[in-house]
This record gives C-alpha cells, sequence and structure tokens, in this order.
C-alpha cells in the first residue's frame, strides 16, 4: 500500500511542476495576470515557446503511466496515478493550489491509459476545436501571424466539447469492458475537470449581479461566467 500512495503523491508532484509559469518568467511575463496560462505563453511569449508549454503538460500525463505500468502496477493504480497528475496540474502545490484546467494532462494521460476510449472521447472535443478554429482561420482580412494567434472571445464550442469528450471517456471504457478501477479513475477525472470550471474564481462571479444557477451552468457547459 506504501507503494501506492508514493506512486500518487509522486504523481500529483510532477503535475504540480509549474513548467509553463517558469517558462513564462524566463522570457519576462508572469502568466498568474492572464486568465489562461497556456494562451497567454502562446500569445504574449510566442508560439514556439507555447507549443513547448502544451508539450510539456501533455508529457507530464505520459510519463506518470508510463512509469507506473514500466514499474508494474496494476492498470487501476496506473489511471488513478494519471488522475493525480492531473490534480496536480490543476491545484499545483507550488501555486498556491491555482493552476490550470486539466485538459491537456488530462487527455494526455487517457491517451495512454486507454487509446481505444479515447479516440471516441475526441469525437467531441475535435469537433468543438474545429467550429473554434476553422472560421478564425479563415479571417483572410488578418495575416496568417494574427490568426495564429487565436484572438477573438472565448470559444463555447470547445469548452463544450472538451467536457463532452471527458464524460463519454468512462462509458466508452464501460463499452469496452475496462476493469472497474480504469472506469472510476475516468469518472473522477470527468468530476475534478467540471469542479475546476465551476470553481475557478467563484467567489468573484458570485458578487456579479447576474443569475447565479445560470452562472455556474455557464462554468459547467462554457467555462466561463457569462455567454
Amino acid at each position: 500500500m506504501w507503494n501506492e500512495l508514493g506512486l500518487i503523491v509522486g504523481a500529483y508532484v510532477l503535475g504540480s511542476f509549474p513548467f509553463i509559469y517558469l517558462l513564462g518568467r524566463f522570457n519576462g511575463v508572469d502568466l498568474r495576470e492572464y486568465g489562461d496560462m497556456h494562451i497567454a505563453l502562446w500569445q504574449d511569449v510566442g508560439r514556439v515557446q507555447g507549443f513547448i508549454g502544451v508539450a510539456f503538460d501533455f508529457a507530464k500525463g505520459v510519463i506518470v503511466v508510463m512509469v507506473a505500468r514500466t514499474v508494474g502496477f496494476a492498470d487501476g493504480w496506473v489511471a488513478f496515478a494519471g488522475v493525480a497528475a492531473v490534480a496536480g496540474q490543476m491545484w499545483p502545490v507550488f501555486m498556491k493550489f491555482q493552476g490550470e484546467k486539466g485538459n491537456s494532462t488530462g487527455l494526455a494521460m487517457s491517451g495512454v491509459v486507454d487509446p481505444a476510449s479515447v479516440l471516441i472521447a475526441l469525437v467531441p472535443i475535435t469537433t468543438g476545436f474545429l467550429v473554434r478554429t476553422v472560421p478564425r482561420l479563415r479571417q483572410r482580412e488578418q495575416s496568417l501571424d494574427e490568426r495564429l494567434k487565436f484572438g477573438g472571445p472565448p470559444s463555447l464550442s470547445l469548452p463544450l466539447g472538451m467536457g463532452a469528450g471527458f464524460a463519454v471517456l468512462p462509458l466508452a471504457a464501460w463499452g469496452w469492458g475496462r476493469p472497474l478501477e480504469m472506469i472510476v479513475a475516468f469518472v473522477g477525472l470527468f468530476l475534478l475537470i467540471m469542479l475546476r470550471r465551476v470553481t475557478d474564481e467563484l467567489r468573484e462571479h458570485l458578487r456579479q449581479p447576474s443569475g447565479k444557477r445560470g452562472m455556474l451552468l455557464n462554468k459547467f457547459l462554457f467555462d466561463r461566467s457569462e455567454i
């Protein structure tokens, strides 16, 4: 049991490592001033740095799963370790528990844990991404550099598709007959990601005069308080 506990703690610590924040600081930008550090790194530091930052967040989930499997942990513990890495990205101990939304690390670790189920989950995720991205890339009045910064209002389709993808993930795992522990881990992953959405800046949003029920629903579905 101590080995399993060490695996979970180690996975959380790796997920907590603030690589994107440190990359921004190295380039003279404090990414904590922005709502999404991935987008801020891409827009205000550079596309190369933005790609490296996203790649590292993906790597967190992959490394944890690969190490756990290499050591010989059961599939259930491997999946739980991946979820712990995602929790670390969302509530990192090194950043006063204020981190990212967990989507990149969650998608990466799920893809290594159960590639077949992730292929099904990618259908709504990819649809949301294309609905968001294709119109922006087709804005010919802007230069390619401007279009690649993905400016404009926050997307509704991408967070909706992302949430739907993580909701589909445990259902797909159940349909493929995966172990119960893996299905439970994927359910936990979905719940943690949606909890992170809803609680992000919640105190500030509760002070707004708009209806609280509608605000919470918007945060749950679209990762924003107003649409």
